[in-house]
């Protein structure tokens, strides 16, 4: 995450390699539920083994590797619930994971300095993370079961309620108030001493934030485009 040189992954790469050189791809494994025991697997036989469309695996790897997808690379409407099951773990290991490692360190900085700044910090990120499970539920309630039911019938009406244009202007940037509270910490607010909690909840905050962008980055410039693409085909029907 923090090299200034990424590979532009391809299918006869080694796995393990990969994630040698990103240790963030790990992140991308566990939204698939892929395991994390490689061995010495390419990423084509990764994805033969584990039933993943080799294509939708490369795109989204190299999300994380920091190339963008261009027009030729989106990935097919057969590709949607894999990318949907992908953004649903990605909201439990937000919310069951990330968020409670935040808090545990926003605690033991509380505990140690009760200040007005830390009181703000605490503030700042609860009610920024009641934001972000806003967005998480709204996509798990009613976005997402929209996408599936989509999928899985072969017309829609053109008085449907819900469309992916309604998402999209519903859709936040929810990973720029988190750069905001990041650079709090850096730029602002002075904590004396306790440096290796400041470092882990620094790190925690700099994770959560990488995979929140690559989360927008999915929706924006992968599902959103083949969900359109299939609500064209719905109503043409």
């Amino acid at each position: 995450m923090y090299q200034t040189h990424k590979t532009y992954i391809k299918p006869e790469m080694k796995m393990s390699d990969l994630i040698n050189e990103n240790h963030s791809l790990l992140l991308l494994l566990e939204h698939l539920e892929i395991d994390f025991a490689v061995g010495d697997k390419t990423v084509f036989q990764l994805c033969k083994d584990n039933n993943i469309n080799q294509s939708v695996f490369l795109v989204i790897s190299n999300l994380y590797n920091g190339f963008y997808p261009n027009k030729e690379e989106i990935c097919s409407i057969n590709d949607i619930a894999i990318i949907i099951k992908l953004l649903k773990n990605s909201h439990r290991f937000y919310k069951v994971d990330k968020y409670p490692e935040i808090k545990e360190y926003l605690i033991k900085l509380h505990d140690k300095h009760n200040t007005n700044d830390i009181i703000l910090i605490e503030r700042f990120f609860n009610d920024y993370f009641e934001e972000v499970l806003e967005h998480l539920d709204y996509e798990e309630q009613i976005a997402f079961p929209y996408f599936c039911q989509l999928i899985e019938t072969e017309t829609i009406h053109q008085t449907s309620k819900f469309s992916v244009r309604e998402y999209k202007e519903h859709h936040s940037d929810i990973e720029t108030k988190l750069s905001d509270l990041k650079n709090l910490l850096l730029k602002h607010i002075a904590i004396k001493n306790d440096l290796t909690v400041r470092r882990k909840f620094l790190y925690s905050l700099f994770e959560l934030e990488f995979d929140l962008k690559i989360h927008s980055m999915i929706e924006e410039m992968i599902l959103l485009p083949l969900i359109a693409k299939v609500e064209k085909q719905r109503l043409n029907g």
